[in-house]
């Protein structure tokens, strides 16, 4: 007797197939169309779906609905990506004469050099790295030249400043694209902390043709998505599946290469992302079967946790990145992206210091005061 499908499992299996399988795409029934355009509008994939039966050529084999759905899905992304870029591009113009080198992190970085992850991705703001030397000289050329400040409390301000790994997000006064200004990888305070090898970054980094911005070297910008991947989920949406992707597209492209393998196991020790790295790649082998060489996995295990905590992750990290029904959602894949959230958080801060901070989030959550202060367009038609 053949078990029948959750309305999740039916979900999920959906959306893992179109990435993993897109040449299926064109044998869905009008039922199984309009749950994958659910699931995979509310994990912002349907620009992926549109890239991918555009690639393959098969627009004209799915229902008109569905490929005006994607198309327009695709035209939001390409506005979107050419509103990152242009502000990158013009911040490279604010900063010509500073001789800071300026690196483009994840979206912008997938987009000027054309890899695999950019395909179809919506990107929300603009992330950048500079030395931390040059961090104060960055964010005053920036604001005289038409980026404002997020206004926070003082606590928050004292927060960025002192404890994170980039400064409060600037946002521009004519465009109002906002962009984060990031000094190093990770929170200054976090138990995995890059501070200190942060150089190494500007130092493997490279340029890419066409622009005078840098992208991180390719071990690098992997283990960057990583960190993205499993340290910036939120409670409410979870691990992002989009960012597993990116992982997966990373590897694919620039696994081809021995070399690429070997040096990325070296960055991870150095860097000490060992078990982000080892997560990163059992994830992305578990839930889309990325092709890893035997002698990765044999020396990323090294990096494993105990078994009690490889079971629960194994529990965990599904629950909160594969994509829920709609109509049912689970009390259990909420609680894993809770607590998923709550372990980035311990990973971030020192308890005592972790304790005081949650203590007076707390607080300002139960007086019901903002973190800050939103730039509206109207406050920016004013100045």
């Amino acid at each position: 007797m053949q078990h029948r499908q959750s309305p999740t499992q039916r979900a999920r299996i959906l959306l893992i197939n179109a990435v993993r399988e897109p040449q299926q795409l064109s044998q869905l029934s009008d039922s199984d169309w309009n749950l994958l355009l659910q699931v995979a509008r509310h994990k912002r994939l349907l620009g992926r779906l549109y890239v991918e039966l555009d690639r393959l050529k098969l627009l004209d084999a799915v229902p008109n609905n569905v490929a005006a759905q994607l198309r327009a899905a695709n035209n939001l992304v390409r506005h979107r990506q050419t509103v990152l870029t242009w502000e990158l591009n013009r911040i490279l113009w604010a900063l010509k004469d500073l001789n800071v080198p300026v690196i483009a992190l994840k979206g912008a970085a997938y987009v000027i050099a054309d890899l695999p992850p950019a395909a179809g991705r919506f990107f929300a703001d603009l992330d950048i790295l500079v030395p931390l030397e040059h961090i104060t000289v960055v964010e005053q050329r920036l604001l005289d030249r038409g980026w404002l400040k997020t206004t926070l409390s003082p606590y928050d301000e004292r927060y960025y400043r002192l404890w994170m790994h980039e400064i409060p997000p600037l946002r521009h006064r004519e465009r109002e694209s906002e962009i984060d200004i990031h000094h190093t990888l990770l929170p200054r305070t976090h138990r995995f902390n890059v501070h200190a090898v942060t150089a190494s970054l500007f130092a493997q980094a490279h340029a890419v043709s066409g622009t005078k911005a840098q992208i991180l070297a390719a071990p690098d910008m992997v283990l960057h998505a990583l960190v993205h991947l499993l340290f910036e989920g939120n409670p409410e949406e979870g691990l992002r599946l989009r960012d597993l992707i990116d992982v997966v597209d990373l590897c694919n492209h620039f696994g081809t290469e021995v070399l690429f393998w070997q040096q990325i196991m070296v960055r991870a020790e150095q860097l000490n992302l060992g078990r982000l790295l080892y997560y990163g790649l059992r994830y992305s082998d578990l839930i889309f079967s990325t092709k890893v060489p035997t002698f990765v996995i044999e020396k990323t295990a090294q990096f494993a946790p105990i078994l009690p905590i490889r079971w629960l992750m194994d529990w965990l990290i599904p629950l909160a990145i594969l994509p829920e029904h709609p109509a049912y959602p689970r009390y259990r894949a909420r609680l894993a992206r809770q607590l998923l959230y709550l372990r980035a958080h311990w990973l971030r801060m020192p308890p005592s210091l972790l304790m005081r901070h949650l203590s007076y989030k707390v607080w300002l959550r139960l007086r019901n005061v903002p973190r800050y202060v939103e730039i509206k367009p109207q406050d920016l038609q004013q100045l």
